[in-house]
Parts: structure tokens; C-alpha cells; sequence
């Protein structure tokens, strides 16, 4: 295959890669949360099902948190190339900031809750995983909102609009419904980035 062939097979890989690490993060919650007796979506937090002492938590530590952030990894280099000659500082920071969030979301997978010290320093580690996650996506979002160039207008007016949203699931309702939400939301933003051809 030539390097051209190379460049459209890892086109096509970005631009489904933001989609996939939604349906990824979505099955894995609903499967992993099927299979664990007494697990309640609207009561207990993902989290859980990752947390020590839980049966299945490492493949869904693998599934639900690491391989939906490795997708975002790719998703968020994509969106790196396809950055416009001369892009400010706003659209650069932005996604610097979707990259800490990609990571910081394979962190929750390395760095999980302890069912049986839900106050100690191994769930300390993953709620500062969590809350950095958040912040990042949140302040990402909102930069990327200054992307008016061609390409970029459709996340213009909507990187406002989520980065509130972030806000208001993340810090202010909170709950594991809330939760989930931004979770959901996250996915579809990376589905809406411009990294495909033809964006």
C-alpha cells in the first residue's frame, strides 16, 4: 500500500474513531452493568463497575475507560492535523485541552475506585482523574468555539453550548444519571470534531 492509501485508511480510522469510543464506553456500561447483581444505572456510578473487589472490574476498566480514550487519543490527533494554517492561541489551547482529556479518561481505567474505601487514596486518585477529565473537556470545548474557520464552524456556537452543559452535569447536578449524560455527551463531541476528510 502507498502512502497515500496509508493517509486515507488513517483518515477513515479518525473519522469514525470519536463515534466509536461512544458505542465502546455505551456497551461496555450496559453489558458490564447487566452482569453485576444488584448494579442500579440510575443509582450507582460507572465507576463502580471498575472499582477493586468488583467481578469483571479490570476488562471493564479496559473497555469502559482506556480503549474509549485511546479512540479519543486518535480522534483528538486527527483533529490536531486539520488545524488551520495560522491557528491562535484559543483553537491550539483547545486541543491541548481535548488531549488531557482523552488521557486523563484512560486514567480513570488505571487509576480505579476501591469499593471497600470509597474515601481512600486509590479512589482519590480516580475522582482527580475524573474532575480533570471534566475540566478539561469542559475548557477544550469552549476554545474550540473560536474556530470559525472553514471546517471548524460547526463547533463554533455548539463548544459554547457544551462547555455549559459540562458545567451544569458535571458540577452542579452531579449524580450517576448526570454522570452518565456528560459521559454520552463527551462521545458525541468527539463525533462532531472536524478531523474526517472533506470536514
Amino acid at each position: 500500500m502507498d502512502d497515500h492509501g496509508v493517509a486515507m485508511n488513517f483518515r477513515g480510522v479518525v473519522r469514525w474513531s470519536g463515534l466509536a469510543a461512544a458505542l465502546a464506553w455505551l456497551a461496555a456500561v450496559v453489558g458490564f452493568g447487566a452482569r453485576l447483581p444488584g448494579y442500579d444505572q440510575m443509582r450507582h456510578p460507572v465507576a463502580l463497575l471498575g472499582a477493586h473487589g468488583v467481578p469483571g472490574a479490570m476488562p471493564f476498566n479496559l473497555l469502559g475507560f482506556m480503549l474509549p480514550g485511546v479512540l479519543a487519543v486518535v480522534t483528538v490527533s486527527g483533529l490536531a492535523r486539520r488545524l488551520p494554517p495560522g491557528a491562535g492561541w484559543p483553537l491550539r489551547l483547545g486541543v491541548q485541552m481535548q488531549m488531557v482529556a482523552a488521557l486523563a479518561f484512560i486514567g480513570m481505567g488505571l487509576l480505579p475506585l476501591d469499593a471497600g474505601d470509597v474515601d481512600g487514596p486509590a479512589s482519590g486518585l480516580h475522582a482527580s482523574m475524573w474532575m480533570l477529565w471534566a475540566q478539561a473537556f469542559m475548557l477544550g470545548a469552549m476554545l474550540l468555539s473560536w474556530g470559525r474557520q472553514s471546517g471548524w464552524r460547526r463547533v463554533a456556537i455548539p463548544g459554547w453550548l457544551v462547555g455549559m452543559l459540562v458545567f451544569v452535569l458535571g458540577f452542579v447536578l452531579g449524580g450517576p444519571f448526570a454522570q452518565r449524560l456528560l459521559f454520552l455527551l463527551w462521545g458525541l463531541w468527539l463525533a462532531l470534531l472536524p478531523v474526517g476528510r472533506g470536514e
